[in-house]
């Protein structure tokens, strides 16, 4: 079998098709149909997406990427390892970084994580960022509460199945956060990182770094309603008991594609919990 080369004429093409718009499933297809194998295109995409998007931050003077959490999905599995319990790999996106993975958490988990927070559940608030505080915003009209890191058994054996299955350190990340959207509550689409312009932004940054991933967990499966959409790349994400949304951002700007929110709940209630993943240790 001849061996296909990744070519300067097939990565200025690749370029071309990101510059106008077509998402990297939809120009892998393409190559599949043009006769590329599918190892040799996932390898052409992956590097050349990579390095235009590392030529265009340098471009705008944006800081460099840095390391981010990252499953091992090398062989392309169709379920993984996770400390103590196999999860599935139901979608897994290059660009944005999204992997959506099933059964990360056992029935009894999800009821067990709800029932500990649901005493101590306030209306949702988000980071200030002009003071590194939080505050109630009208774009997030959930309820919630934050575990400590640890706080519980159940809290200490999901925080070390999702280092596992994120090869991240269990203490670069912040206490789980629980929160409940009744009928018509949403999260409006928004970026996890925090912007680097406003003011707050370096006390928050003295904790941990900058926050590096997310992990959406669904604690139940509301009747209608309540996925978590990915504007930039049409992506939504059903929020089904025990599944989870894993996304990273290697950089703190809307260039990660990583905008995302929670639809309104149409019937029923909706649980999550949320781990946001750091830099460095997060204290």
């Amino acid at each position: 079998m001849t061996q296909q080369l990744i070519t300067p004429e097939l990565r200025q093409w690749i370029v071309e098709q990101a510059v106008a718009g077509h998402p990297p499933e939809e120009v892998l297809k393409s190559m599949l149909a043009s006769g590329w194998a599918e190892d040799v295109a996932i390898k052409a995409l992956e590097d050349t997406l990579t390095a235009h998007l590392d030529a265009q931050a340098r471009l705008k003077s944006l800081p460099p990427a840095v390391p981010v959490p990252e499953p091992d999905l090398s062989d392309s599995p169709s379920c993984v390892w996770a400390h103590d319990r196999e999860v599935r790999v139901l979608t897994s996106l290059r660009h944005p970084r999204v992997v959506v993975f099933g059964g990360l958490l056992s029935e009894e988990e999800c009821d067990e994580v709800v029932a500990l927070a649901a005493a101590r559940l306030a209306r949702s608030e988000t980071v200030e960022t002009s003071t590194g505080g939080s505050e109630v915003n009208e774009a997030r009209t959930s309820e919630g509460m934050f575990f400590e890191r640890g706080e519980h058994e159940v809290c200490r054996r999901v925080e070390a199945r999702i280092a596992a299955l994120l090869n991240w350190p269990i203490e670069n990340g912040e206490g789980l956060q629980v929160l409940r959207y009744r009928p018509g509550a949403e999260y409006k689409p928004h970026y996890d990182y925090f912007d680097p312009v406003h003011s707050g932004t370096p006390s928050i940054l003295a904790r941990g770094g900058q926050r590096v991933a997310s992990l959406v967990m669904y604690l139940n499966t509301p009747i209608k309603g309540g996925s978590t959409v990915f504007p930039d790349v049409k992506l939504e994400v059903g929020p089904i008991k025990g599944n989870a949304v894993f996304f990273s951002y290697d950089r703190p700007h809307p260039m990660t594609a990583s905008l995302h929110g929670g639809s309104p709940v149409i019937a029923g209630e909706k649980w999550v919990a949320t781990k946001w993943l750091r830099e460095r240790v997060f204290t």
